[in-house]
């Protein structure tokens, strides 16, 4: 119980940090305005940004996989930048305690997501007819991307084509299966399914990724280790390096990814087309 309590008072006090650098960011940005441009907001002021970078909420329905993007570019002067990075440090000290919390006392983390939200009006203000909302703590600790330099030039667009991959065994499948209604009758079919392969044969669990907006940034100069650009996500605002405050040339994307696939498929795609495990989104490889 003691170190429950300590825990718990080191992520209180690293919460009210993170939301005490926030404001600070926001204050600074409010301060002095400079260019910036928002995919769903024609003018990103500071009350934007605020709403932004306080959302840490789940809302109703939402996968808790996912999180809301906030697509933005900012230009920054100094100040700017070392008030993100005040941000980022404690947003990282926030999430190393928590991974100790969820680690060593995992009990905690319902507490933590009731009790976090009451500590500062600001986020409490969220809460207003809206009931009790919950805690989304990626959405906490997740970075706000810096560019590593001044840019010449930004190409935004939606990237709808990504997923993840895991390797199982017929073995794992099997007890994933048989950790569901093993009674369902559409269950059973996938175990004799299983049952009907060797072994050994890998087999592949398929998670697919939400759209996220891709960012290529193209450097006014090389950086030192001889990058010219270089792709990241933007899960939220960009801010980047710029002492006049004008934002570099940057394309309109769609305001919402495309519905259909927008990459080739590729020439070399390993899996089958046809899912093998529909309760697991489990795929066989293709026999070469």
């Amino acid at each position: 119980m003691e170190l429950q309590y300590r825990l718990l008072a080191e992520l209180e006090a690293a919460f009210d940090r993170l939301i005490e650098s926030v404001e600070g960011l926001a204050t600074l940005y409010e301060r002095a305005p400079r260019q910036a441009w928002a995919l769903d907001e024609p003018h990103p002021g500071s009350d934007w940004l605020r709403r932004a970078l306080f959302d840490f909420w789940y809302q109703d329905g939402q996968d808790g996989r996912t999180t809301r993007s906030y697509v933005a570019l900012i230009a920054a002067d100094e100040a700017l930048l070392e008030a993100v990075a005040s941000v980022n440090r404690t947003k990282a000290d926030f999430a190393a305690l928590l991974a100790q919390i969820r680690q060593q006392a995992a009990i905690l983390v319902p507490e933590i997501k009731a009790v976090l939200p009451f500590r500062h009006p600001a986020l409490h203000d969220h809460l207003r007819g809206q009931g009790l909302a919950r805690l989304h703590l990626k959405q906490c600790w997740r970075h706000i991307p810096v560019a590593d330099a001044p840019l010449s030039r930004i190409r935004l667009a939606w990237y709808s084509s990504g997923r993840s991959i895991k390797r199982l065994t017929v073995r794992e499948a099997e007890q994933k299966l048989l950790a569901l209604d093993s009674e369902a009758a559409h269950v059973r079919i996938q175990l004799r399914q299983l049952a009907g392969i060797p072994d050994g044969e890998p087999l592949a669990q398929v998670q697919r990724q939400a759209p996220v907006m891709r960012a290529n940034l193209f450097f006014q100069e090389p950086l030192a280790d001889g990058r010219e650009r270089r792709a990241m996500n933007l899960p939220l605002p960009l801010f980047i390096p710029a002492a006049d405050g004008r934002l570099p040339h940057h394309n309109e994307p769609l305001p919402r990814p495309p519905r259909d696939r927008t990459r080739a498929r590729r020439s070399d795609e390993r899996l089958e087309d046809e899912v093998f495990l529909p309760s697991l989104r489990v795929y066989r490889y293709r026999s070469v």
